[in-house]
């Protein structure tokens, strides 16, 4: 179990291993002593909590470091608010200028961190946006003025941090190859095999680095001259409280005695030639060279030693594999282990996500290619049996029709975020939920059959989506026979399990499933291979061998589940057997339930349009009334509607309208849908909505708050398209008359009047930035849902641009001002692309000191390597300087001037700034866009839900056909999915595990009769309130 995660621990928590694993002996230890008081002492001290605390507790060793981070960071503010921040206050107090850009300046950066604060450090984008941020940040505040006046200057440590980094890096790679090579010859143990990962050694360099920068803040880099025997006597009669009150020489007590190198060069002969040495400070004579090595290059050299040694022991002996793991520990990860691996709900607007672009791909594939050309339905047609017999036996199951007491469910739209899936597959697979119902306690039985209405998977029908996002969750809330192989296909279906002869004397349930559009976007291949040629959904066996049929239930009861690919209707090989069936089967007192994946009674309400003429020939020409219900999926959300008898009206084809899309999927909204009230010519009256439309029309309100930190991968989208709408405008290199009027009316003016001229040239000179407004003009025109006449979409369209625009020409002028006022203030472009490598080399030798030229033995060794590398590395790192120098030379000589890799350069600085300031407001403004269309407009519901990735709100129905041949509907619904959940025991039966459940339901409406015919409908709205899977999570 060790031995996953012992590579790459960062240097602060090796220490802490080897002291976890001295603890651990201290309690075996007191485990074999047979002194009570002893033992007792030892269990007062809580030896095995503490070593837990030391000891590893994340899955991650990139955490380690970015603690050690945190407490390097913390303690470098420490020192310098009590030491100077008062100057800073003093410096700054009357200058609204730079007070203004360090608002600007840090609340940009703060913004495009936010999402990932909180996050645990994983190789990913948020991993690269924190070390990007930190990078370019501090870049950007080493050339303002405040540390300068506060005492601190951040060149020394800057310079100092990349140097050691630099070495630190190519020391540990050399290592780690040479001991590669000793594990190839056979000279360490097979432990040694698994190597290091790049990340670790890399983050392990930075803390070290780190850790270094602020011991020579505190303390510098001055060799510790020994003390005479008097001057030891004298300094140790002044007490530590003497000391701490007089802070300075407490500081200087530690740099000199605590951190001081062991030794000096005279007492390694052989390692004299190979370190660097200290500078002198002392009062009064010095001598002329200084003996004691530096203690910066001690510290270095401890930490990279910890490390070889950590690592050696550890790869060869095995030490690390027995290393025992604490009772803690062990808890944790058994809990770990228990709590399901399930895939989060689908990033819709990620800019990196290839399951998104393959979508894309395959929907353009599907609709231009094989739309109206190839239809897998007319091929299953053409592949069922000939003998009219037959083919019914694969469409027609009606082996429930013996039934007294029958239960079944429905759900739609799962598949989607793994958390919120299992929440509604585990109620379903509880035997039985207790609810109250008119002051009564109401158990609801488990369905007998689980009908599924479309959309198995998103964001596209694949292996990895179908057994990831659809089958996980099932089999966690139901398991499968012990038999059963996952990766079997079924060649004859039903596969019973042994002893059970047919379908009638299988007891267990089953499942029914119709494909949705999101099914379809592969031509139906996925849905084909792991629906109508496998067996089981979890615990659910699946008899169905087509993506349409007929159940003939109980008391005079159908459900007729139709398939209505891309096309929005049926097809005729559909319509023929269903119409037969009809004419054949069904009596005309008996009651029909459609199940279509789309609810086309509210999206043709919504979109203005008649589809599914078809299926409407078939439910009013030859139902003729008896189509009770109707329920479909698409929608993410709960509404049902309910026919309005009128006297002077039509007759109602469809008694009740039902829309359940909430099985898994992001949440819809309801509000949007709320004025629908005709269908086939009857009129019909809103029962119920889940979520109500107030809370569906405040939810929405997210977009402009959540946004981003939702969809974080849009950065990439939205950071690019900004930078293309100003890329013609940088340079901007007349900006001093905004910065020389006097009143704040002033430089506004002139800043909005530079607005404006930076369009007009976009308008009239621009090429490369024109041609991106108009491709976005075009992309947003083409956006706005077509529900909507063309004027308004272009309108629509045109202030959505517009919105983008003016945000990019902002944040455009806003970085070129702060460049221009440090330039003006000869903070930037005083000397060069290299100006920080030039200083180091300036003062490098008079505070490290090489009397025995080991530099210059490097430089000729590595043939001018080692200091190119560390020169070129500055100048990579100075972003701001190299932005500057640019900047000036093109102002005053004219793009002309530079070379193609210059000009790369240049704009390469530039977008890593511009990145940052432009992806939270790019985000801001397409979120508000969001939000006032979806709430004034009521247009882009899809676009402005998906956006916000709800996981909550998530519902299924449970019908059950009584004795007397009535149907009762019950919709609970799940509030909240948690996303901490535990596995509960296989064993558990209906009553436990709605204890365990914390199940409460409240109802939301009363009962309600159909029409007076033969077959009555009862319908109960139940919410759960405040569900979790496991109080204990």
């Amino acid at each position: 179990m060790y031995q996953e995660n012992v590579e790459g621990y960062s240097l602060i928590n090796e220490a802490a291993f080897a002291f976890g694993a001295f603890l651990a002996r201290s309690k075996e230890y007191q485990a074999m002593s047979s002194d009570k008081h002893s033992a007792r002492f030892l269990n007062k001290l809580k030896m095995e909590r503490v070593r837990t605390m030391l000891t590893h507790t994340y899955p991650y060793p990139h955490e380690h470091s970015r603690h050690a981070m945190i407490a390097v960071i913390m303690g470098c503010l420490f020192f310098i608010s009590s030491d100077n921040m008062h100057t800073l206050v003093e410096k700054l107090d009357n200058n609204f200028k730079w007070w203004s850009m360090y608002a600007c300046l840090l609340g940009f950066f703060y913004f495009f961190s936010s999402p990932f604060l909180g996050k645990t450090i994983q190789p990913s984008y948020s991993t690269f946006s924190r070390w990007h941020v930190a990078w370019i940040l501090v870049a950007a505040l080493y050339h303002l003025p405040s540390f300068q006046s506060m005492g601190l200057d951040l060149r020394m440590n800057l310079s100092l941090f990349l140097t050691i980094y630099t070495s630190s890096v190519v020391f540990l790679f050399v290592f780690h190859i040479v001991f590669i090579g000793f594990w190839h010859l056979g000279l360490v143990s097979r432990v040694a095999r698994r190597r290091p990962a790049i990340l670790t050694i890399l983050q392990n360099c930075a803390v070290l680095s780190i850790a270094c920068c602020i011991f020579y803040s505190h303390c510098g880099n001055r060799a510790i001259l020994r003390q005479t025997p008097l001057e030891r006597r004298r300094s140790s009669n002044s007490t530590w409280l003497t000391k701490l009150v007089q802070i300075d020489e407490l500081k200087d007590q530690v740099c000199s005695s605590w951190f001081a190198p062991v030794g000096s060069a005279s007492d390694y002969p052989l390692l004299s030639k190979w370190v660097i040495y200290g500078e002198l400070a002392c009062n009064g004579s010095c001598p002329v060279t200084s003996d004691e090595i530096s203690p910066i290059y001690s510290l270095w050299a401890t930490f990279i030693g910890l490390y070889i040694a950590n690592y050696v022991v550890e790869r060869s002996t095995g030490w690390a594999l027995a290393h025992p793991v604490s009772v803690n520990n062990y808890e944790k990860l058994k809990k770990q282990q228990m709590k399901p691996n399930f895939l989060d709900m689908v990033p819709w607007y990620s800019g990196t996500s290839a399951d998104l672009f393959k979508t894309v791909f395959d929907l353009l594939v599907s609709v231009t290619v094989f739309l109206g050309r190839f239809d897998m339905r007319m091929m299953q047609a053409a592949m069922t049996k000939t003998c009219d017999g037959e083919e019914r036996k694969e469409l027609l199951y009606d082996h429930f029709t013996d039934m007294d007491d029958f239960w079944f469910d429905f759900m739609a739209d799962t598949g989607d975020g793994g958390n919120s899936s299992y929440s509604v597959a585990k109620l379903l697979a509880q035997p039985f939920i207790n609810v109250p119902l008119d002051d009564d306690l109401v158990s609801l039985q488990r369905g007998n059959v689980l009908l599924i209405g479309g959309d198995l998977a998103y964001p596209n029908p694949s292996a990895f989506t179908y057994e990831k996002r659809l089958f996980c969750p099932f089999e966690y809330a139901l398991q499968p026979p012990h038999w059963y192989k996952n990766d079997s296909i079924s060649v004859e279906k039903p596969e019973l399990p042994e002893g059970v002869s047919d379908l009638k004397h299988y007891d267990g349930p089953q499942c029914f499933l119709i494909p949705g559009n999101h099914d379809w976007f592969d031509g139906l291949n996925t849905f084909m291979r792991y629906i109508c040629h496998k067996s089981w959904l979890g615990g659910w066996l699946m008899p169905q061998k087509k993506s349409y049929f007929a159940l003939q239930l109980p008391k005079g009861w159908w459900v007729f589940g139709l398939d209505l690919a891309l096309h929005g209707d049926i097809d005729v090989y559909q319509f023929n057997f269903f119409s037969e069936l009809v004419k054949e089967k069904v009596g005309k007192d008996d009651g029909v339930i459609i199940i279509t994946h789309e609810p086309n009674w509210l999206l043709d309400w919504y979109w203005k349009d008649d589809t599914g003429k078809n299926m409407r020939h078939l439910i009013c020409a030859f139902l003729k009334g008896r189509c009770k219900l109707r329920m479909a999926g698409d929608l993410h959300h709960y509404m049902r509607h309910s026919c309005t008898h009128q006297s002077d009206g039509p007759a109602a084809h469809v008694e009740h309208l039902l829309v359940n899309g909430c099985g898994g999927a992001f949440l819809h909204p309801t509000h949007v849908f709320s004025d629908f009230s005709k269908f086939y010519g009857a009129s019909y009256d809103s029962k119920s909505a889940y979520p109500s439309f107030k809370d569906s029309s405040r939810i929405a309100l997210g977009n402009i708050l959540k946004f981003r930190k939702k969809n974080w991968q849009f950065d990439f989208i939205g950071g690019i398209i900004y930078f293309v709408l100003v890329f013609s405008l940088f340079p901007q290199c007349k900006l001093g008359h905004i910065l020389r009027d006097d009143s704040f009316s002033g430089h506004l003016g002139s800043f909005l009047g530079t607005v404006w001229s930076a369009f007009v040239y976009i308008t009239e000179q621009s090429y490369v930035s024109f041609t991106g407004v108009v491709m976005l003009l075009v992309a947003a025109i083409m956006f706005v849902p077509s529900k909507i006449s063309r004027k308004r979409r272009m309108l629509i369209g045109v202030l959505h641009v517009a919105a983008h625009l003016t945000a990019a020409l902002i944040l455009m002028l806003l970085l070129e001002l702060g460049i221009e006022t440090c330039i003006q203030h000869k903070l930037l472009a005083t000397s060069g692309y290299h100006t920080l490598y030039q200083w180091y080399k300036s003062v490098e030798n008079e505070h490290f000191p090489d009397p025995t030229g080991l530099r210059v033995r490097i430089e000729q060794w590595t043939f001018g390597f080692y200091p190119a590398c560390i020169k070129y590395l500055m100048s990579a790192f100075d972003i701001p300087e190299v932005m500057a120098v640019t900047r000036t030379n093109i102002c005053r000589e004219g793009m002309e001037s530079l070379s193609r890799s210059g000009a790369a350069i240049y704009y390469a600085s530039v977008f890593l700034y511009f990145w940052v300031f432009s992806t939270p407001v790019v985000s801001l403004v397409f979120g508000s866009y969001l939000y006032i269309c979806i709430n004034w407009l009521h247009i882009h519901f899809d676009e402005a839900f998906s956006s916000l990735r709800i996981a909550n709100y998530k519902s299924f129905t449970r019908f059950h056909i009584k004795s007397d041949g009535d149907l009762e509907v019950f919709t609970l619904g799940v509030d909240k999915a948690k996303e901490c959940m535990c596995l509960m025991s296989p064993g558990a039966k209906g009553m436990e595990a709605r204890q365990r459940l914390g199940f409460r339901a409240k109802i939301d409406g009363k009962d309600e009769s159909s029409q007076k015919v033969s077959k009555q409908m009862v319908c109960n709205n139940i919410a759960t309130r405040s569900y979790q899977h496991c109080k204990n999570c």
